[in-house]
């Protein structure tokens, strides 16, 4: 699409797709499992240096930001990448072909959009471009799980007042994210007598009261308006087949993507937890153990330009005017604060959060392509 981009990119994105490749694949074999990215972002940092992409730090929350033309301090565009993947291991992982087919864990999500951001800025850098604003490019921390979003917090914190666009480079370009789904998730423990299974037998088991306690849970129906979720993803507890429990936990969250619809599901869940803890002989814990927030008050004029900037791209390059839908990406904290914000990528993989996940490679110069029109929007 030459009326997007000049042809010094076209070509580079061309000739450079097995740089790109070659870079995705030296990324995931670095680990960096949500709040442990520190081996990937001093990989990353050491490479915008190299690359000429001068300035390059590490916050405090394990954040790469390269600030491009940043003087002014204000009105600044941030693109963000996460860094992180969902996957606990420490251990590298192997990245296997099969023809064009690109396979390990965390290639599609979030590694082939990191591995684009990087290479484009430092394009930008060593072809002298100006952008019209100030842009802080950052491999962001923590988006995944228990991530809690921790490093575009750190970023929105660190540059209060400064950021007045936000881009987060994360999925494929089938869709574009344009509205937060808030969430909640718990820990709940709880605790009671238990004692031997014959010995004791009638006195209070943990495990049935919890049970008892997702039961009632679950008999809750989701509000309107918007799409509202809960669920209990783990269960653990007891001692041995004949011990009755005397502690068993669950972690439970609960999502929504309008903020009155997200209130009242935390109303009723906490009060469930008040219940069964005003009984006999049960105590019960409760631990935050992540909260993302909903979209706020945001300029509708300004996000509804920058969406339909993202959409035309996309359909210019793709023949498709793809659909707009909410998540749980960096995108959260920024909507929150009423900063525009929206979330596409540039792959087309399968398999997200899994350790089958793969892409087809020739499926990223188109997306490079999408990603570097956008980006040349903003630069004069």
């Amino acid at each position: 699409m030459n009326e997007f981009l000049p042809k010094e990119l076209k070509d580079y994105i061309a000739q450079n797709q097995d740089t790109l490749v070659k870079l995705l694949d030296t990324l995931c074999r670095i680990p960096a499992p949500s709040n442990h990215e520190e081996l990937r972002a001093e990989f990353i940092r050491d490479w915008f240096e190299k690359e000429g992409c001068k300035g390059s730090y590490i916050d405090s929350a394990l954040n790469v930001i390269y600030p491009f033309h940043c003087e002014s301090q204000k009105d600044l565009l941030a693109f963000t990448a996460h860094s992180d993947t969902v996957f606990p291991d420490m251990e590298p992982f192997d990245v296997v072909y099969d023809g064009d087919i690109m396979r390990c864990p965390g290639v599609g999500d979030n590694t082939s959009n990191l591995a684009i951001m990087m290479l484009l800025a430092a394009w930008f850098t060593k072809n002298n471009y100006v952008p019209k604003c100030g842009i802080l490019f950052v491999a962001s921390s923590g988006e995944e799980g228990l991530g809690n979003l921790k490093g575009v917090r750190q970023l929105m914190k660190d540059y209060e007042g400064k950021i007045a666009v936000h881009v987060a480079l994360d999925g494929s370009y089938d869709s574009v994210v344009t509205g937060a789904v808030g969430s909640l998730r718990y820990r709940v423990g709880v605790h009671t007598e238990g004692g031997h299974s014959y010995g004791k037998f009638g006195n209070l088991n943990a495990i049935q009261v919890l049970s008892s306690m997702i039961d009632t849970l679950y008999s809750y129906k989701v509000p309107a308006p918007g799409k509202s979720t809960y669920n209990v993803g783990t269960i653990t507890g007891g001692t041995s087949i004949n011990t009755i429990a005397q502690y068993a936990e669950m972690r439970f969250e609960y999502r929504s993507d309008v903020r009155e619809s997200l209130a009242a599901m935390s109303k009723y869940f906490l009060s469930v937890v008040d219940a069964y803890r005003n009984m006999d002989k049960v105590s019960v814990d409760l631990e935050l153990l992540g909260e993302r927030p909903c979209t706020g008050d945001v300029d509708q004029e300004k996000q509804e330009a920058l969406v339909n900037k993202a959409l035309d791209i996309i359909e210019a390059f793709t023949g498709k005017r793809v659909e707009c839908e909410s998540g749980s990406t960096d995108c959260n904290i920024p909507l929150s604060t009423g900063v525009p914000s929206l979330c596409f990528g540039g792959h087309m993989g399968t398999g997200a959060h899994t350790r089958e996940e793969f892409l087809n490679v020739k499926d990223l110069h188109m997306g490079m392509e999408i990603v570097a029109a956008f980006m040349m929007t903003y630069m004069n």
